[in-house]
């Protein structure tokens, strides 16, 4: 018997195969991969895919197994499944580091035993005497330099390629909680949201006017199982929004993140991204339009979760009077 499950936690596996028995091939052509068993990579903590699911049972069934599906769709807190996410990445970061601290002394020790190597040999550069009895010692002595220099270098690349490794993994949880990326992901799951409500609730989209006409396309509420879809994708994604707006509003209460909008910003302002600083032209209600970032005729759009700074008009003055600010951006 086959039992394909899927939970939050573990995602979707799938138990009772063994080796041999046929079942590899077509698990392999439905997605699965195998490492301790079978499973879909990327399934945990994700809404269970029941077509796929549903789509692998009828294969296996056509190929004579027995099949039996348990599917249990309820989401996990999205503040557990962040400690998940980060408790293994944080072990993974120390292990890297300690790694490359440990390749790092051994390119140390290299280096010194290629330095005790190189102090061997002859002073001055002297060629090796051809039939004198130092010949053969004088050899051994540069095989050894040679020798001992490539294991330096080798040792040094490795100390250097664990460290990259080490400054990647570290970088990978903080760029998943830089601000601008939270603001981005919280305007991301609210846009689902709402999407997912005019889906359960029903709506309706012009699709033009003409005169006096104005011609309407109406779409129904949800029904049956694709509202409790639904119902359950906006459950879910609520709790993540509610996460992810914690974070973002101690990221704000700490300095890490800033909060500028329509009622912080006026025309005439600057305000800073990528370091340089911009003339407001125009305030909207999600960005500020600002001259060209690359010196054009045009204008440029910049959301303001993006600002890292922000000068009133009297302060913006001080600053291009002090020259920090360029020609384009002050005309």
């Amino acid at each position: 018997m086959l039992t394909i499950s899927h939970s939050a936690v573990d995602g979707t596996l799938i138990d009772g195969t063994s080796r041999g028995d046929g079942s590899g091939e077509v698990l392999r052509a439905h997605g699965f991969r195998s490492i301790a068993m079978w499973g879909m990579r990327g399934s945990r903590d994700r809404a269970p895919r029941v077509r796929l699911i549903e789509m692998t049972a009828d294969a296996l069934l056509a190929q004579g197994f027995e099949v039996e599906i348990s599917i249990d769709a309820t989401a996990r807190p999205a503040v557990e499944v962040e400690a998940d996410r980060i408790e293994p990445q944080a072990e993974r970061v120390a292990a890297l580091e300690q790694k490359a601290e440990r390749r790092s002394v051994r390119a140390k020790q290299a280096w010194k035993a290629e330095h005790r190597a190189v102090e061997a040999l002859p002073p001055g550069g002297e060629p090796i005497k051809i039939g004198h009895h130092s010949e053969q010692r004088h050899r051994r002595a540069l095989d050894t330099a040679h020798r001992r220099l490539g294991q330096a270098v080798s040792a040094e690349n490795d100390a250097r390629q664990a460290q990259r490794r080490a400054e990647s993994a570290a970088a990978t949880t903080e760029a998943r909680y830089s601000p601008v990326t939270v603001k981005n992901r919280i305007d991301k799951l609210h846009a689902d949201q709402r999407a997912d409500q005019r889906e359960r609730d029903g709506h309706e989209r012009t699709l033009f006017v003409l005169g006096d006409t104005k011609q309407v396309e109406k779409f129904p509420p949800a029904q049956g199982a694709y509202r409790e879809l639904l119902e359950s994708r906006i459950a879910d994604r609520e709790d993540q929004i509610s996460y992810w707006e914690a974070v973002r509003a101690q990221q704000i209460e700490s300095g890490k993140a800033t909060n500028y909008g329509p009622d912080t910003i006026s025309k005439g302002d600057l305000v800073q991204w990528s370091g340089g600083w911009y003339s407001v032209v125009r305030v909207n209600k999600k960005s500020v339009t600002i001259p060209s970032i690359v010196g054009g005729s045009w204008t440029d759009t910049m959301p303001y979760h993006k600002l890292s700074g922000h000068k009133r008009r009297d302060e913006g003055a001080q600053t291009a009077a002090a020259g920090t600010v360029s020609e384009e951006t002050c005309s």
